[in-house]
């Protein structure tokens, strides 16, 4: 019992608790972005396909850009890299806020998407300050600022674009520059400078180098498949939950603020006891078996069958499923990165993510298009089972995991 008290003191350390602080105040105003954006961008008489182009630019700058900052941050610190990224962040949002035009939208959600490459560099700052034992528990923290951040976010949008769709963008880009004063006069740095680094190559023979790990590259597959999956799902909820329950836009908030909750509590008190009683390995399998049955079954509950009841219990599924796989992954993945590169590894890691949250948006609006170019019942599902059908195979690629992980311990 004194072991553990011990650990539990070790892992709330005030860098720790800082980091959580940074990253929920990041993700508060990305939260308040994401939900008015659309709007937003139809003031300026945008198209459905260039308002799609606009959300996918975010994550494919993060792509592009999550390896580079994860590099520079092993070499130089995690802290200058979080504080610009941050400032770059609260301008992109000014940009969007004052954009007399849709370029300017774009241009501004493009140096968001850079700057955003930052979540990497958070990661990283939390394997660099946690145990390889409560590692799971810090990436849990990390989600679980996630799910503040798109709780809480979504919420102040709606109440602060009664005064304008632009007046939200300001405040996000106020809580950028206050995230970025409080980081750089209390964050400490947490990188350990006297650990070799190795000659840095260039960032595509980077990202080749890092997944000829094989066990990282699996690691990487699944994590690219369940985020790819998970997207494909948050996508079309809105259009589900309208199509089958009538619900409008407060309504299904509602319900993602439910699932927030439930990732919240999963991934801040849950997640680490868990993680330390059956392994990453096995929480990644559940996790996925969880999604890939939810996943299924979800589109046949609507307001004539199942009712609002069938519908928590399946976004309790997605919440539990997700908050269980995907920082057990990243956990696994920064375990299997040498010590003094976990930017670069985790970097790697959000890249895959960053795609998979740029593929899933095309691929969602290819699925829910019927001949008529409208929505059905039948799209819906057709989108909900082919996310299924991904997570399957996810869920067979964890099982391999497992299966050569206990090889190696033999």
């Amino acid at each position: 019992m004194q072991t553990e008290t011990k650990t539990e003191e070790k892992f709330f350390t005030k860098p720790l608790l800082i980091i959580f602080i940074t990253i929920f105040i990041d993700l508060l105003g990305f939260g308040m972005v994401i939900p008015l954006l659309p709007f937003y961008a139809q003031d300026f008489h945008a198209t459905p396909f260039q308002i799609g182009l606009l959300v996918s630019s975010y994550s494919w700058m993060q792509f592009f850009f999550s390896p580079l900052f994860g590099s520079i941050s092993d070499k130089y610190g995690r802290r200058p890299i979080l504080f610009w990224s941050i400032i770059g962040s609260g301008i992109g949002y000014l940009m969007i806020g004052l954009a007399g035009s849709l370029l300017m939208v774009f241009a501004g959600r493009i140096l968001g998407g850079i700057t955003g490459a930052n979540l990497s560099t958070a990661q990283a700052y939390i394997a660099d300050v946690t145990t390889r034992e409560n590692r799971a528990k810090g990436m849990g923290l990390f989600g679980m600022a996630f799910g503040f951040g798109f709780i809480m976010g979504p919420a102040m949008a709606g109440i602060l674009s009664k005064f304008g769709h632009e007046v939200p963008f300001f405040v996000a880009a106020a809580l950028s520059f206050a995230n970025a004063i409080l980081l750089y006069f209390i964050l400490p740095e947490s990188r350990k400078f006297s650990e070799a680094i190795r000659e840095r190559k260039g960032r595509i023979a980077e990202m080749i180098e890092s997944v000829k790990d094989s066990k990282f590259a699996i690691i990487t597959l699944e994590y690219f498949l369940l985020v790819m999956a998970f997207s494909m799902m948050t996508t079309a909820f809105p259009l589900y939950t309208g199509y089958s329950f009538g619900y409008n836009a407060e309504e299904t908030g509602y319900i993602l603020a439910y699932v927030g909750l439930l990732a919240v509590i999963m991934q801040g008190g849950l997640l680490g006891k868990l993680s330390k009683k059956f392994g990453e390995a096995n929480l990644v399998i559940v996790g996925c078996v969880m999604l890939v049955l939810s996943f299924i079954s979800v589109p046949f509950v609507s307001k004539d069958s199942f009712g609002l009841l069938g519908l928590l219990a399946g976004a309790g599924c997605f919440a539990i499923g997700n908050s269980i796989s995907s920082p057990s992954l990243t956990s696994l993945a920064s375990k299997n990165a040498h010590e003094a590169e976990q930017g670069r590894a985790l970097g790697v890691l959000q890249s895959a993510a960053s795609l998979a949250r740029a593929i899933a948006p095309t691929l969602t609006g290819l699925l829910l298009n019927n001949a008529e170019n409208q929505i059905d019942i039948f799209t819906l599902k057709r989108n909900f089972w082919t996310a299924s059908a991904i997570m399957a195979l996810s869920l067979i690629v964890a099982i391999f995991y497992l299966t050569r992980q206990k090889d190696d311990v033999v």
